[in-house]
Protein backbone atom coordinates (compact mmCIF):
# COMPACT_ATOMS: atom_id res chain seq x y z
CA UNK A 1 0.00 0.00 0.00
CA UNK A 2 3.17 2.36 1.01
CA UNK A 3 4.66 1.79 -2.15
CA UNK A 4 1.68 2.37 -4.43
CA UNK A 5 0.95 5.28 -2.60
CA UNK A 6 4.64 6.49 -3.17
CA UNK A 7 3.77 5.92 -6.99
CA UNK A 8 0.59 8.12 -6.77
CA UNK A 9 2.48 10.94 -5.23
CA UNK A 10 5.48 11.01 -7.91
CA UNK A 11 3.09 11.05 -11.22
CA UNK A 12 1.32 13.44 -9.07
CA UNK A 13 4.13 15.80 -8.90
CA UNK A 14 5.46 14.77 -12.23
CA UNK A 15 2.26 15.68 -13.87
CA UNK A 16 2.27 19.36 -11.66
CA UNK A 17 5.69 20.18 -12.75
CA UNK A 18 4.71 19.27 -16.47
CA UNK A 19 1.34 21.72 -16.51
CA UNK A 20 3.67 24.40 -15.34
CA UNK A 21 5.81 23.77 -18.59
CA UNK A 22 2.73 23.93 -20.79
CA UNK A 23 0.79 27.23 -21.78
CA UNK A 24 -2.33 25.65 -21.53
CA UNK A 25 -2.31 24.28 -17.92
CA UNK A 26 -1.05 27.69 -16.75
CA UNK A 27 -3.30 31.28 -16.62
CA UNK A 28 -1.39 34.26 -17.36
CA UNK A 29 -3.24 36.05 -14.82
CA UNK A 30 -0.64 34.32 -12.50
CA UNK A 31 2.46 35.98 -14.20
CA UNK A 32 3.75 39.68 -14.67
CA UNK A 33 2.35 41.64 -18.00
CA UNK A 34 5.02 44.23 -19.82
CA UNK A 35 3.27 46.98 -21.36
CA UNK A 36 5.38 48.96 -23.03
CA UNK A 37 4.26 52.55 -23.23
CA UNK A 38 5.58 55.00 -26.13
CA UNK A 39 4.34 58.77 -25.67
CA UNK A 40 5.14 61.46 -28.44
CA UNK A 41 5.55 64.52 -25.91
CA UNK A 42 5.32 65.58 -22.55
CA UNK A 43 1.96 67.82 -22.03
CA UNK A 44 -1.11 67.80 -19.83
CA UNK A 45 -3.57 66.12 -22.52
CA UNK A 46 -1.29 63.45 -23.33
CA UNK A 47 0.59 62.81 -19.80
CA UNK A 48 -3.60 62.48 -18.66
CA UNK A 49 -3.95 59.85 -21.09
CA UNK A 50 -0.78 58.02 -19.70
CA UNK A 51 -1.73 58.01 -16.07
CA UNK A 52 -5.65 56.85 -16.94
CA UNK A 53 -4.19 54.26 -18.76
CA UNK A 54 -1.71 53.09 -15.71
CA UNK A 55 -4.57 53.48 -13.30
CA UNK A 56 -6.48 51.24 -14.94
CA UNK A 57 -4.60 48.50 -15.50
CA UNK A 58 -2.89 48.80 -12.23
CA UNK A 59 -6.67 48.88 -10.56
CA UNK A 60 -7.02 45.34 -12.07
CA UNK A 61 -3.30 43.99 -12.10
CA UNK A 62 -1.36 45.48 -9.13
CA UNK A 63 2.00 44.83 -9.05
CA UNK A 64 1.42 41.85 -11.75
CA UNK A 65 1.80 44.70 -14.50
CA UNK A 66 5.05 46.34 -15.44
CA UNK A 67 5.24 49.36 -17.42
CA UNK A 68 8.13 50.93 -20.07
CA UNK A 69 7.18 54.05 -20.06
CA UNK A 70 8.99 56.13 -22.45
CA UNK A 71 9.02 59.26 -24.15
CA UNK A 72 10.43 60.76 -27.43
CA UNK A 73 10.19 64.19 -26.59
CA UNK A 74 8.05 65.20 -30.17
CA UNK A 75 10.20 63.27 -31.98
CA UNK A 76 8.59 60.56 -34.36
CA UNK A 77 12.05 59.16 -35.04
CA UNK A 78 12.58 58.47 -31.43
CA UNK A 79 9.15 57.40 -31.34
CA UNK A 80 10.25 54.42 -33.97
CA UNK A 81 13.14 53.71 -31.78
CA UNK A 82 11.37 53.16 -28.67
CA UNK A 83 8.75 50.91 -30.40
CA UNK A 84 11.73 48.79 -31.73
CA UNK A 85 13.22 48.09 -28.43
CA UNK A 86 9.70 47.08 -27.35
CA UNK A 87 9.78 44.69 -29.92
CA UNK A 88 12.83 43.75 -28.96
CA UNK A 89 12.09 43.21 -25.49
CA UNK A 90 8.82 41.49 -26.59
CA UNK A 91 6.39 42.87 -24.58
CA UNK A 92 3.19 42.11 -24.01
CA UNK A 93 1.11 44.75 -25.58
CA UNK A 94 2.78 48.60 -26.30
CA UNK A 95 0.28 51.08 -25.90
CA UNK A 96 0.98 54.46 -28.49
CA UNK A 97 0.14 58.18 -27.40
CA UNK A 98 -0.33 60.50 -30.25
CA UNK A 99 -0.45 59.92 -34.16
CA UNK A 100 3.21 59.54 -34.60
CA UNK A 101 3.73 57.00 -31.70
CA UNK A 102 0.87 54.49 -33.07
CA UNK A 103 2.30 54.76 -36.75
CA UNK A 104 6.04 53.58 -35.47
CA UNK A 105 4.37 50.83 -33.34
CA UNK A 106 2.29 49.94 -36.34
CA UNK A 107 5.32 49.74 -38.47
CA UNK A 108 7.10 47.76 -35.52
CA UNK A 109 4.90 44.95 -34.69
CA UNK A 110 2.03 43.08 -36.36
CA UNK A 111 1.85 40.79 -34.10
CA UNK A 112 1.97 42.59 -30.45
CA UNK A 113 -1.23 44.39 -29.50
CA UNK A 114 -1.12 47.93 -29.96
CA UNK A 115 -3.81 49.96 -28.48
CA UNK A 116 -3.61 54.12 -29.65
CA UNK A 117 -4.86 56.87 -27.71
CA UNK A 118 -4.71 60.50 -27.91
CA UNK A 119 -5.35 59.73 -31.84
CA UNK A 120 -8.36 61.71 -33.28
CA UNK A 121 -8.18 59.53 -36.60
CA UNK A 122 -7.50 56.24 -36.94
CA UNK A 123 -8.19 56.14 -40.54
CA UNK A 124 -5.99 59.39 -41.35
CA UNK A 125 -3.67 58.03 -39.15
CA UNK A 126 -2.98 54.42 -40.57
CA UNK A 127 -3.64 55.21 -44.38
CA UNK A 128 -6.79 52.91 -44.46
CA UNK A 129 -9.88 53.40 -46.69
CA UNK A 130 -13.40 52.45 -46.28
CA UNK A 131 -13.26 52.65 -42.34
CA UNK A 132 -15.54 50.68 -40.56
CA UNK A 133 -14.60 51.42 -37.08
CA UNK A 134 -12.09 48.34 -36.67
CA UNK A 135 -8.37 48.76 -37.60
CA UNK A 136 -8.77 45.00 -38.08
CA UNK A 137 -5.43 44.10 -37.61
CA UNK A 138 -3.33 43.89 -34.54
CA UNK A 139 -4.39 47.71 -33.50
CA UNK A 140 -7.47 48.76 -31.97
CA UNK A 141 -7.44 51.99 -28.97
CA UNK A 142 -9.33 55.38 -28.61
CA UNK A 143 -10.03 58.34 -30.51
CA UNK A 144 -9.52 62.15 -28.66
CA UNK A 145 -11.51 64.03 -31.58
CA UNK A 146 -14.31 65.74 -30.32
CA UNK A 147 -17.22 67.04 -31.77
CA UNK A 148 -15.86 69.62 -34.78
CA UNK A 149 -19.54 70.76 -35.16
CA UNK A 150 -20.37 71.20 -31.67
CA UNK A 151 -16.77 73.02 -31.64
CA UNK A 152 -17.74 75.43 -34.63
CA UNK A 153 -20.89 76.45 -32.94
CA UNK A 154 -19.38 77.32 -29.82
CA UNK A 155 -16.79 80.00 -31.88
CA UNK A 156 -20.24 81.53 -33.21
CA UNK A 157 -21.85 81.83 -29.69
CA UNK A 158 -18.91 83.31 -28.50
CA UNK A 159 -17.68 85.31 -31.63
CA UNK A 160 -20.83 85.89 -33.93
CA UNK A 161 -19.67 89.15 -35.35
CA UNK A 162 -16.29 87.71 -36.36
CA UNK A 163 -14.97 87.37 -40.25
CA UNK A 164 -12.41 86.08 -40.82
CA UNK A 165 -11.07 82.53 -38.66
CA UNK A 166 -7.73 81.79 -38.70
CA UNK A 167 -6.93 77.92 -38.73
CA UNK A 168 -3.61 77.43 -37.04
CA UNK A 169 -1.66 73.67 -37.12
CA UNK A 170 0.91 71.76 -37.51
CA UNK A 171 1.09 70.28 -40.89
CA UNK A 172 3.33 67.50 -40.07
CA UNK A 173 0.88 66.47 -37.75
CA UNK A 174 -1.94 64.63 -40.28
CA UNK A 175 -4.66 64.66 -37.60
CA UNK A 176 -4.40 68.39 -37.66
CA UNK A 177 -4.81 68.46 -40.85
CA UNK A 178 -8.05 66.14 -40.68
CA UNK A 179 -9.31 68.08 -37.81
CA UNK A 180 -9.23 71.72 -39.80
CA UNK A 181 -10.12 70.51 -43.24
CA UNK A 182 -13.39 69.42 -41.68
CA UNK A 183 -14.18 72.26 -39.08
CA UNK A 184 -13.49 74.84 -42.02
CA UNK A 185 -16.70 73.20 -43.67
CA UNK A 186 -19.16 74.05 -40.44
CA UNK A 187 -17.26 77.41 -40.56
CA UNK A 188 -17.78 78.78 -43.77
CA UNK A 189 -21.50 76.76 -43.98
CA UNK A 190 -21.73 78.99 -40.59
CA UNK A 191 -20.56 82.53 -42.91
CA UNK A 192 -16.64 82.68 -41.99
CA UNK A 193 -14.14 83.26 -43.90
CA UNK A 194 -11.11 80.84 -43.18
CA UNK A 195 -7.94 80.51 -43.88
CA UNK A 196 -5.21 77.73 -43.12
CA UNK A 197 -2.00 79.12 -41.13
CA UNK A 198 0.10 75.35 -41.29
CA UNK A 199 3.63 75.74 -39.76
CA UNK A 200 6.32 72.31 -40.11
CA UNK A 201 7.35 72.39 -36.52
CA UNK A 202 8.33 74.71 -33.55
CA UNK A 203 10.99 76.60 -35.42
CA UNK A 204 8.39 78.63 -37.52
CA UNK A 205 5.35 78.92 -34.79
CA UNK A 206 6.08 82.21 -34.20
CA UNK A 207 6.00 83.41 -37.69
CA UNK A 208 3.16 81.68 -38.61
CA UNK A 209 1.37 82.86 -35.26
CA UNK A 210 2.17 86.66 -36.61
CA UNK A 211 0.72 86.19 -40.11
CA UNK A 212 -2.13 84.99 -38.38
CA UNK A 213 -3.15 87.48 -35.77
CA UNK A 214 -2.97 89.91 -39.03
CA UNK A 215 -5.04 88.49 -40.72
CA UNK A 216 -7.81 86.92 -38.51
CA UNK A 217 -10.07 87.85 -36.05
CA UNK A 218 -10.69 85.07 -34.02
CA UNK A 219 -8.25 81.72 -34.23
CA UNK A 220 -8.77 78.02 -33.99
CA UNK A 221 -6.14 75.66 -32.70
CA UNK A 222 -7.48 71.68 -32.71
CA UNK A 223 -5.68 68.95 -30.98
CA UNK A 224 -2.50 69.42 -32.16
CA UNK A 225 0.58 68.35 -30.02
CA UNK A 226 3.14 70.68 -31.68
CA UNK A 227 0.63 73.56 -30.64
CA UNK A 228 0.18 72.33 -27.00
CA UNK A 229 4.29 72.25 -26.72
CA UNK A 230 4.07 75.82 -27.54
CA UNK A 231 1.38 77.52 -26.03
CA UNK A 232 3.52 80.18 -24.39
CA UNK A 233 5.08 81.33 -27.67
CA UNK A 234 1.62 81.77 -28.95
CA UNK A 235 -0.04 83.21 -25.88
CA UNK A 236 2.63 85.73 -26.37
CA UNK A 237 1.91 86.78 -29.85
CA UNK A 238 -2.01 86.62 -29.48
CA UNK A 239 -3.12 88.05 -26.24
CA UNK A 240 -1.18 91.45 -26.94
CA UNK A 241 -2.56 91.40 -30.28
CA UNK A 242 -6.20 90.88 -28.89
CA UNK A 243 -6.97 87.91 -30.89
CA UNK A 244 -8.75 85.05 -29.19
CA UNK A 245 -8.26 81.43 -29.77
CA UNK A 246 -10.76 78.78 -29.48
CA UNK A 247 -8.82 75.53 -28.76
CA UNK A 248 -9.47 71.96 -29.59
CA UNK A 249 -8.79 70.53 -25.98
CA UNK A 250 -8.59 72.02 -22.64
CA UNK A 251 -4.74 71.80 -22.28
CA UNK A 252 -4.00 74.02 -25.36
CA UNK A 253 -7.02 76.22 -23.72
CA UNK A 254 -5.35 76.48 -20.32
CA UNK A 255 -2.21 78.10 -22.03
CA UNK A 256 -3.29 80.22 -24.99
CA UNK A 257 -6.82 80.34 -25.80
CA UNK A 258 -10.16 81.11 -24.16
CA UNK A 259 -12.51 78.87 -24.67
CA UNK A 260 -12.59 74.81 -26.04
CA UNK A 261 -15.28 71.99 -26.38
CA UNK A 262 -12.65 69.32 -24.67
CA UNK A 263 -12.84 65.44 -23.59
CA UNK A 264 -11.51 64.45 -20.64
CA UNK A 265 -7.99 62.71 -21.49
CA UNK A 266 -7.66 60.87 -18.11
CA UNK A 267 -10.65 59.42 -18.57
CA UNK A 268 -9.90 58.58 -22.17
CA UNK A 269 -6.61 56.60 -21.22
CA UNK A 270 -8.40 55.20 -18.52
CA UNK A 271 -10.93 53.57 -21.23
CA UNK A 272 -7.91 52.65 -22.97
CA UNK A 273 -6.77 50.96 -19.94
CA UNK A 274 -9.85 48.89 -19.72
CA UNK A 275 -9.06 47.75 -23.37
CA UNK A 276 -5.90 46.45 -22.95
CA UNK A 277 -7.07 44.44 -19.58
CA UNK A 278 -9.64 42.69 -21.55
CA UNK A 279 -6.97 41.63 -24.26
CA UNK A 280 -4.13 40.56 -21.70
CA UNK A 281 -6.61 38.58 -19.12
CA UNK A 282 -9.70 37.84 -21.03
CA UNK A 283 -8.14 36.86 -24.31
CA UNK A 284 -10.33 39.54 -26.15
CA UNK A 285 -9.26 39.78 -29.96
CA UNK A 286 -7.54 43.14 -30.55
CA UNK A 287 -8.41 42.57 -34.52
CA UNK A 288 -12.27 42.93 -33.41
CA UNK A 289 -12.17 45.70 -31.22
CA UNK A 290 -13.41 48.74 -32.45
CA UNK A 291 -12.08 52.14 -31.51
CA UNK A 292 -13.52 53.73 -28.82
CA UNK A 293 -14.73 57.45 -27.67
CA UNK A 294 -15.35 59.77 -25.35
CA UNK A 295 -18.32 59.38 -23.87
CA UNK A 296 -18.96 63.34 -24.18
CA UNK A 297 -17.69 66.74 -24.48
CA UNK A 298 -17.12 69.57 -22.02
CA UNK A 299 -17.62 73.27 -22.18
CA UNK A 300 -14.78 75.34 -21.00
CA UNK A 301 -13.03 78.32 -20.27
CA UNK A 302 -10.27 80.18 -19.75
CA UNK A 303 -11.32 82.97 -17.09
CA UNK A 304 -7.43 84.43 -17.19
CA UNK A 305 -7.24 85.05 -20.57
CA UNK A 306 -11.23 85.58 -21.15
CA UNK A 307 -10.59 88.71 -18.41
CA UNK A 308 -7.45 89.78 -20.33
CA UNK A 309 -9.60 90.08 -23.82
CA UNK A 310 -12.66 90.68 -22.45
CA UNK A 311 -14.34 87.49 -23.65
CA UNK A 312 -17.75 87.05 -22.32
CA UNK A 313 -18.33 83.27 -21.52
CA UNK A 314 -22.60 82.33 -21.18
CA UNK A 315 -23.77 80.06 -18.97
CA UNK A 316 -23.12 76.70 -19.41
CA UNK A 317 -19.06 76.80 -19.27
CA UNK A 318 -16.97 75.31 -16.71
CA UNK A 319 -14.19 77.42 -15.77
CA UNK A 320 -10.39 75.85 -16.55
CA UNK A 321 -8.06 75.68 -12.88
Amino acid sequence: MKKNMKKVLALGLTMTAACGMLTGCGDKKDDTYEIGICQLVQHPALDSATEGFKAALTEKLGDKVKFDEQNAQGDPVTCATIANSFVSNSVDLIMANATAALQSAAAATADIPILGTSVTDYATALDIDNWTGTVGNNISGTSDLAPLDQQAAMLKELFPDAKNVGLLYCSAEPNSQYQVDIIKGHLEGMGYTCEYFSFVDSNDIAAVVNGAVAAADVIYVPTDNTVANNTEVINNICQPAGVPIVAGEAGICSGCGVATLSIDYYDLGYTTGQMAYEILVNDADVKTMAVKFAPEATKMYNPTLCDALGVKIPEGYSAIE
